[in-house]
């Protein structure tokens, strides 16, 4: 009689034929591990103890405990697991471990369909489907946060009450597609960046994944703007936010979504979200002790670049007692700014994460 055929998250495991496969593609793994692996599938939401792996994977060969945290510890790697924030193994402190993961059982339908074809089927691996859904999720939660901040730039830069002229409607609107450009575009490269990261077996990958990605754009859209001014105006501002505040910043939302575990588990929406914005805002701030600037500094430098320009936020630093953006302003907002890209960012990949 064949054994069963289980599936779970983005992984097919038959242990008759002996095969492990992920998205359709082989997963190599050695016998004793893919037996232990099948134990701990059949066995899942139970915990296996340590004696029932030495009984049913070694069948009683003398090896030691380390055998054993060896084994978890390369099917961990296999399936891209993390022994900290487990999605798949949970170890159950000196007792054994237990197979955390939704598993199903294949009908034998299923199961012969799937020995016909020696390619997997499009709707089972789908990898760069998974990254381009991903990474337009976060682009698409980079807007969102662009509007916030947008909303929040363009009141604060208003020179005159909204009422009362239309030159202050204009400076809002003006700051609210800025910021919503900035967001999508530096949004766009962090997102893909963690989303291809995913595909990785080590998560912390995603860090890299969100610095690649902040950098190449932070960089780009930098040489865009200067060039822009350059050609319209004839000179441009210094010191606006580039390539290091970008690769800083997509450096700290991947460690948001690290945290977040936006490759397995995605059951707590609001802790996923409060650890990235926590993230995203420590890194923000860790831009601003470096001397670099965000959103609102770039704002204000070019002000300050243009003395006849009506863009200004010296408003909100007078809510801190200072004459103008003073440092203080700048933390607090850029705290608030790096939160907000980094909590919806990471936020609308755990949604979509969830449809996958």
């Amino acid at each position: 009689m064949a054994s069963d055929t289980f599936r779970f998250d983005r992984f097919v495991l038959d242990p008759d034929d002996r095969h492990l496969r992920r998205d359709g593609v082989p997963v190599e793994i050695n016998a004793r591990y893919l037996d232990a692996l099948a134990l701990l599938v059949r066995e899942a939401g139970k915990l296996v103890s340590k004696d029932r792996f030495l009984n049913e994977v070694w069948r009683g060969v003398p090896v030691t405990d380390e055998a054993l945290t060896q084994c978890i510890r390369t099917l961990r790697r296999q399936l891209g697991d993390d022994a900290a924030s487990p999605h798949f193994i949970e170890t159950v402190p000196k007792h054994g471990y237990r197979f955390i993961a939704p598993v199903d059982r294949m009908e034998e339908a299923e199961r012969t369909e799937g020995a016909i074809a020696a390619e997997p089927s499009p709707a089972m691996l789908s990898p760069w489907r998974d990254v381009l859904l991903l990474g337009g999720a976060g682009t698409i939660g980079a807007g969102f946060a662009g509007i916030v901040g947008g909303l929040f730039y363009g009141f604060a830069g208003a020179a005159h009450p909204l009422g009362s002229a239309t030159g202050g409607a204009s400076i809002l609107l003006v700051l609210l597609w800025l910021t919503i450009a900035a967001a999508l575009m530096g949004g766009a490269g962090v997102s893909f960046g963690i989303a291809a990261a995913i595909l990785a077996p080590a998560r912390p990958w995603m860090i890299v994944g969100g610095a690649m990605g902040g950098l190449i754009v932070g960089g780009a859209v930098k040489l865009l703007g200067l060039d822009a001014f350059n050609l319209l105006l004839g000179r441009s501002p210094d010191g606006i936010t580039g390539a290091p505040e970008g690769m800083l910043l997509g450096a700290a939302v991947g460690l948001g979504a690290w945290l977040a575990n936006c490759g397995g588990d995605t059951r707590s929406l609001r802790r996923n979200v409060t650890a990235a914005a926590a993230a995203g805002s420590a890194g923000a701030i860790f831009i601003l002790l470096l001397g670099g600037r965000l959103m609102g500094g770039s704002v204000d430098q070019l002000a300050r670049a243009f003395p006849g320009s009506r863009l200004r936020v010296d408003a909100i630093g007078g809510l801190f007692g200072e004459a103008g953006f003073g440092p203080v302003a700048q933390v607090v907002t850029g705290g608030l700014e790096g939160g907000l890209f980094g909590g919806f960012i990471v936020g609308a990949m755990v949604l979509a994460r969830r449809r996958l």
